[in-house]
């Protein structure tokens, strides 16, 4: 399965008033396994950037001024982002810029040249600690991972840190059909038989008391990172204590 983590350095927040793109970056992710093949790009807007925006990014008209327009660089984000998984941290904003620029050259949405899905990071971030801030950077230091080097935004940047916390947030939820067929090299094409799920014949393993202890530990680091209690302690009530809770209920 490939992947591309996508982010991007614009002049200002609205792209319907005008607003450009001057920086993307993306990083390629195989089998959730970074395999270093990334493509980044700065790109001259035409335009100065808002001083909000040039606050965040530092990235001056000056500095842009010889790059390269989208226009010269479409082609190369087209075929490296062709059929891909895209993963965005609050997608929408990032895909409007790209329509808006592909659509500026007369082309499709950016939609048409990528694969299907887009996995909304900040969705899944909300989803998984409702109420916390969930900014790339809270999502750093939640996972424990180092951004002390991001004193300014920056698309590449941005799109490894985003591939660290994607992978911590999705941890444990690979496919096991994945597993089986093994890895897939990322030179080649990815040819993948089919399984019939009916046929596997899983065992059950029952976990150890040393393995119920470190399960607890992990649980217990969780809980003081999110400053409460995490997902995997929340689970339904055993059916014979609804039973009773009922019971009880009823002959009060």
């Amino acid at each position: 399965m490939r992947q591309i983590i996508l982010d991007t350095e614009t002049t200002g927040l609205n792209a319907r008033s005008g607003d450009r793109i001057i920086e993307i970056g993306c990083v390629e992710l195989l089998n959730r396994r970074l395999t270093g093949n990334n493509l980044h790009f700065y790109v001259n807007p035409g335009r100065d950037s808002d001083p909000g925006a040039l606050a965040v990014h530092g990235l001056t008209t000056e500095f842009l001024s010889d790059k390269p327009k989208f226009a010269e660089i479409a082609d190369a984000l087209v075929d490296f982002v062709r059929d891909a998984e895209l993963i965005i941290h609050n997608a929408p904003f990032d895909i409007a810029f790209l329509d808006a620029e592909f659509q500026l050259l007369g082309l499709p949405g950016f939609h048409a040249h990528c694969g299907t899905e887009v996995i909304d990071t900040l969705v899944q971030a909300k989803a998984m600690f409702p109420g916390k801030r969930n900014s790339l950077d809270a999502l750093c230091d939640r996972f424990g991972i180092s951004n002390a080097h991001r004193t300014l935004h920056g698309a590449l940047l941005d799109s490894e840190l985003l591939a660290e916390v994607y992978l911590a947030m999705t941890r444990g939820q690979e496919s096991l059909v994945i597993d089986m067929i093994g890895d897939t090299s990322a030179s080649g094409a990815v040819h993948t038989p089919g399984v019939v799920l009916e046929a596997l014949e899983l065992p059950v393993l029952v976990a150890t008391d040393d393995e119920l202890a470190a399960h607890e530990a992990v649980l217990n680091e969780l809980d003081k990172a999110i400053k409460g209690v995490s997902v995997w302690r929340i689970e339904p009530a055993p059916v014979d204590a609804v039973a009773a809770a009922d019971a009880s209920a009823t002959n009060a």
